[in-house]
């Protein structure tokens, strides 16, 4: 399964308990943030509206379409805000 990090220090661990890492039976990255909804209510909005996306390495602008291995690793990261 899929393995999804989130930063340490960020909004979104108010949602997991504090949780950073967890595995996720997901094939795209559209179905990991649903059900990261189901599990953690307001996790999912949360990486639409503040989060960046790393999966297996690769910086993503707009994953909702990008497929997932059974071993890929999804790091969740604050934004960087800049004007």
């Amino acid at each position: 399964m899929p393995t999804v990090v989130l930063a340490s220090g960020s909004a979104g661990q108010q949602f997991t308990g504090g949780q950073t890492e967890f595995e996720v039976e997901a094939t795209n990255f559209r179905r990991l943030v649903l059900e990261l909804e189901r599990r953690f209510p307001g996790l999912g909005k949360q990486i639409e509206e503040s989060m960046a996306i790393a999966i297996d390495g690769e910086i993503f602008q707009d994953a909702y379409a990008a497929e997932l291995k059974p071993n890929s690793e999804i790091y969740l990261i604050p934004k960087i805000g800049g004007g």
